[in-house]
Protein backbone atom coordinates (compact mmCIF):
# COMPACT_ATOMS: atom_id res chain seq x y z
CA UNK A 1 0.00 0.00 0.00
CA UNK A 2 1.27 3.46 -0.85
CA UNK A 3 2.31 6.27 1.44
CA UNK A 4 -0.05 8.83 -0.11
CA UNK A 5 -3.75 8.14 0.49
CA UNK A 6 -5.27 11.08 -1.41
CA UNK A 7 -4.52 14.71 -2.31
CA UNK A 8 -6.18 17.55 -0.43
CA UNK A 9 -8.28 19.58 -2.84
CA UNK A 10 -9.84 22.37 -0.79
CA UNK A 11 -10.18 26.11 -1.27
CA UNK A 12 -7.43 26.77 1.25
CA UNK A 13 -4.96 24.34 -0.36
CA UNK A 14 -5.82 25.61 -3.85
CA UNK A 15 -5.00 29.16 -2.75
CA UNK A 16 -1.72 27.96 -1.18
CA UNK A 17 -0.79 26.09 -4.35
CA UNK A 18 -1.39 29.12 -6.54
CA UNK A 19 0.38 31.57 -4.25
CA UNK A 20 3.14 29.57 -2.50
CA UNK A 21 3.54 26.45 -4.70
CA UNK A 22 2.46 24.16 -1.82
CA UNK A 23 0.29 21.07 -2.18
CA UNK A 24 -1.44 19.02 0.51
CA UNK A 25 -1.91 15.26 0.86
CA UNK A 26 -3.49 12.85 3.33
CA UNK A 27 -0.77 10.29 4.10
CA UNK A 28 -0.42 7.17 6.22
CA UNK A 29 0.07 7.99 9.94
CA UNK A 30 3.34 6.05 10.20
CA UNK A 31 4.95 7.77 7.18
CA UNK A 32 7.93 10.05 7.78
CA UNK A 33 9.00 13.13 5.83
CA UNK A 34 11.61 11.33 3.71
CA UNK A 35 9.10 8.68 2.62
CA UNK A 36 6.52 11.36 1.78
CA UNK A 37 9.08 13.32 -0.23
CA UNK A 38 10.17 10.30 -2.29
CA UNK A 39 6.55 9.20 -2.87
CA UNK A 40 5.48 12.62 -4.18
CA UNK A 41 8.56 12.91 -6.39
CA UNK A 42 8.00 9.45 -7.86
CA UNK A 43 4.25 9.82 -8.36
CA UNK A 44 4.13 13.32 -9.86
CA UNK A 45 7.66 13.67 -11.33
CA UNK A 46 8.44 16.93 -9.46
CA UNK A 47 11.19 18.12 -7.09
CA UNK A 48 10.13 18.55 -3.46
CA UNK A 49 11.95 21.25 -1.47
CA UNK A 50 10.20 20.99 1.93
CA UNK A 51 7.70 18.73 3.71
CA UNK A 52 5.58 19.79 6.70
CA UNK A 53 3.42 17.23 8.51
CA UNK A 54 0.47 17.52 10.88
CA UNK A 55 -0.92 14.62 12.92
CA UNK A 56 -4.62 14.47 13.64
CA UNK A 57 -6.08 12.18 16.29
CA UNK A 58 -9.57 11.03 15.45
CA UNK A 59 -12.95 11.84 16.88
CA UNK A 60 -13.98 10.51 20.28
CA UNK A 61 -16.64 7.85 19.89
CA UNK A 62 -18.45 5.90 22.56
CA UNK A 63 -21.05 3.18 22.52
CA UNK A 64 -22.97 1.19 25.08
CA UNK A 65 -22.65 -2.59 25.06
CA UNK A 66 -23.46 -5.43 27.44
CA UNK A 67 -20.03 -5.00 29.03
CA UNK A 68 -20.63 -1.29 29.61
CA UNK A 69 -19.49 1.87 27.89
CA UNK A 70 -16.57 1.64 25.43
CA UNK A 71 -14.60 4.75 24.52
CA UNK A 72 -12.07 5.01 21.73
CA UNK A 73 -10.58 7.20 19.08
CA UNK A 74 -11.11 6.48 15.41
CA UNK A 75 -9.91 7.86 12.09
CA UNK A 76 -6.41 9.01 13.07
CA UNK A 77 -4.64 10.44 10.03
CA UNK A 78 -1.72 12.59 8.99
CA UNK A 79 -1.66 15.57 6.64
CA UNK A 80 1.45 16.53 4.67
CA UNK A 81 2.03 19.88 2.96
CA UNK A 82 4.85 19.75 0.41
CA UNK A 83 6.60 22.74 -1.13
CA UNK A 84 7.79 22.24 -4.70
CA UNK A 85 10.76 23.70 -6.52
CA UNK A 86 10.06 26.96 -8.34
CA UNK A 87 8.58 26.15 -11.75
CA UNK A 88 7.24 22.69 -10.81
CA UNK A 89 3.51 22.19 -10.36
CA UNK A 90 0.98 19.40 -9.86
CA UNK A 91 -2.31 19.40 -11.77
CA UNK A 92 -4.88 17.34 -9.86
CA UNK A 93 -7.60 18.07 -12.42
CA UNK A 94 -5.87 16.72 -15.53
CA UNK A 95 -7.21 13.16 -15.06
CA UNK A 96 -10.87 14.20 -14.79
Amino acid sequence: MGIIIKPLVTEKMTAASEKLNRFGFIVRPEANKLEIKSAVEALYNVTVVDVNTIRYSGKNKSRYTKAGMINGRTNAYKKAVVTLKEGDTIDFYSNI
